[in-house]
C-alpha cells in the first residue's frame, strides 16, 4: 500500500504544494510547528531516511536548499531549522521549519493550521522560487 506521502505526490490527497521536480516534492505540513513548516520528500518511496540511495539523498538536500531559501524569504523567521525524525510516516522526508530559536524544533509545538492560512503561506513561498 502506498504511503501517505506517495498518495499526496500522486494527487490522491490534497496538499499545499510548494514545488516539485522529477525526483522530489515539497509541500506544507498541515500541523506545522511554525507557519511555513515544509516537508521535502523523494518521489521514490523509501521508508527510512538512511536507506535512501546516495544520489537521491544528495539530490534531496540540494532540492531542500532551494526550497529552504524560498521559505525563509516567504515567512518571518530567523533561520530555517532542519529535522529528520523518521517516525511519523514510513516515507523518508526532511522537515524545514522556520525558527527563531532551538526551542522551536519541537514536535510538541505542532498545531493544526487553517486551510486558508496554508494556501496564503504556500503562495507567498512560491513567489520566491
Amino acid at each position: 500500500m502506498a504511503s501517505l506521502f506517495t498518495r499526496i505526490i500522486n494527487g490522491e490527497i490534497p496538499c499545499h504544494k510548494i514545488c516539485e521536480d522529477e525526483n522530489y516534492f515539497a509541500f506544507l505540513e498541515i500541523r506545522p510547528i511554525n507557519p511555513g513548516h515544509t516537508l521535502v520528500v523523494p518521489k521514490a518511496e523509501v521508508d527510512y531516511f538512511f536507506d535512501v540511495d546516495d544520489d537521491c539523498l544528495g539530490g534531496m538536500m540540494v532540492f531542500a536548499k532551494r526550497v529552504a531559501r524560498a521559505v525563509k524569504k516567504g515567512v518571518d523567521c530567523k533561520r530555517l531549522g532542519v529535522m529528520v525524525a523518521g517516525l511519523e510516516v514510513p516515507h523518508a522526508h526532511i522537515h524545514l521549519i522556520p525558527i527563531v530559536g532551538l526551542s522551536d524544533l519541537n514536535f510538541d509545538n505542532q498545531k493544526p493550521a487553517e486551510n486558508d492560512d496554508l494556501a496564503r503561506i504556500a503562495e507567498e513561498i512560491r513567489k520566491h522560487l
